[in-house]
Parts: C-alpha cells; sequence; structure tokens
C-alpha cells in the first residue's frame, strides 16, 4: 500500500505530493516551492527519492525542482510539449510577476521526456500517464489505478476546472480531457488536485458548476 503525502507550498499554495511505498522509496510530484521544507521531510521520514515528475511547468509547480536535484540526483519527468516551459520564464508564467524570481529549470535527458500515454514503472512504482491538455499544452495526469488514486495537477479541482486564459490554453480542451480521461475513471477514485482538497469523480459530476453538460 501507497503512502501519500500533501504539502501545499509557496504564496499560491501549491499541493506537492510525496508517494511513498513500504521499501520507503518514493516519487515527487510538482515541488513548487520551498524546497528545504522538501529535503527536510523526505529526510525527516527517512525517504529515498526516485524521481521528480511535473504534471505542468507553470512557476508554482517547478520552483523547487533544482534544489531537490542539486540534493538527491534524481531525474526529472515532463511532458514534451513543456520541456522548453522549464527554461522560459514568459511560458512558465514566473516572468509575470516582478516580486517573483525567474524560475528556470534545465531540461531534463531525453529519456525523462514523457512523449506518449500509457505505463510507466519507476522501480517498484507503476502507473498510467495520460495527456490531460487544456490548462497548458503539456498537462498530464498520474493515475495509480491499483491504489484507486490519480494525480491531477491544474486540470480538475474540487467543485471547480483550471484556468484556460494562459498561453496554450483552451476551455473546449481542458472539458474534453476532463470528460475523456477523468471522469472515465472509476466514480470513487480519489483525484489529487494542484490546490485544495481531494476530491472524486462522483462528486465532481454530481457537484461541479462547469461540468453539468456530463
Amino acid at each position: 500500500m501507497l503512502n501519500i503525502r500533501m504539502y501545499p507550498l509557496g504564496p499560491i499554495q501549491t499541493n506537492c505530493y510525496i508517494i511513498s511505498n513500504k521499501n520507503k522509496e518514493c516519487l515527487i510530484f510538482d515541488p513548487g516551492e520551498e524546497g528545504a521544507r522538501i529535503v527536510k521531510q523526505l529526510r525527516s521520514n527517512g525517504l529515498k527519492p526516485l524521481a521528480i515528475l511535473l504534471t505542468h511547468t507553470h512557476f508554482d509547480h517547478i520552483g523547487a525542482v533544482e534544489a531537490l536535484q542539486e540534493v538527491f540526483n534524481v531525474p526529472l519527468y515532463v511532458h514534451e510539449k513543456e520541456v522548453a516551459w522549464l527554461g522560459d520564464p514568459l511560458k512558465n508564467g514566473s516572468g509575470k510577476y516582478a516580486e517573483l524570481p525567474n524560475y528556470i529549470v534545465k531540461a531534463p535527458k531525453e529519456e525523462h521526456i514523457l512523449r506518449t500515454e500509457g505505463e510507466l514503472t519507476i522501480g517498484d512504482f507503476t502507473f498510467d500517464v495520460v495527456h490531460t491538455p487544456g490548462h497548458s499544452p503539456g498537462s498530464v495526469s498520474f493515475i495509480f489505478k491499483e491504489d484507486g488514486f490519480a494525480i491531477v495537477g491544474d486540470t480538475l479541482f474540487e467543485q471547480s476546472i483550471g484556468r484556460t486564459d494562459l498561453i496554450g490554453g483552451s476551455m473546449e480542451v481542458l472539458l474534453k480531457s476532463i470528460h475523456d480521461k477523468l471522469l472515465s475513471l472509476p466514480e470513487d477514485t480519489i483525484i489529487y488536485p494542484g490546490h485544495g482538497g481531494y476530491t472524486t469523480p462522483a462528486a465532481e459530476m454530481n457537484h461541479n458548476p462547469f461540468l453539468n453538460g456530463f
């Protein structure tokens, strides 16, 4: 059974998720800020990171990537459509805010670029990578079918959806991603979003005002 730790980080309280197994190995999803805090949590819990995975590359989801890679030297997984965004503050959004540093993350090696959907295995972790664009072109969701949960970034929230007014955003594409890839999951699947609390497909089909048509 996997252990799921959620840490809301940074000024926008972006959810970073640390998923660990019985061997204390772990995967880090969307380390958006507060790298020192994440390192402290990993060490205090005796966890051994295997990789960092990004649901997308907006600044509030990538701010601690460099700090973690410097300490743990783990690979970074990111969708091919947003590799260039890692080093472009205008695309990742940090360049729009004078009070923020311009986040620049070195592009990962090519073998860690997510190009296709399907099953991915890292160590003893096996899960599905699903392309869920709309909030951004390279947004992906990570589906842990056997464990009944999904990490979806800013695609779907509790009674809300991701914004579509940023570079590459599309309401039509986002709604299709949600309908085809997330609402089609078992109704009791736990949906872990990039901000706020968790939800389920059943709850969103019944109560999300943006999805009434589904």
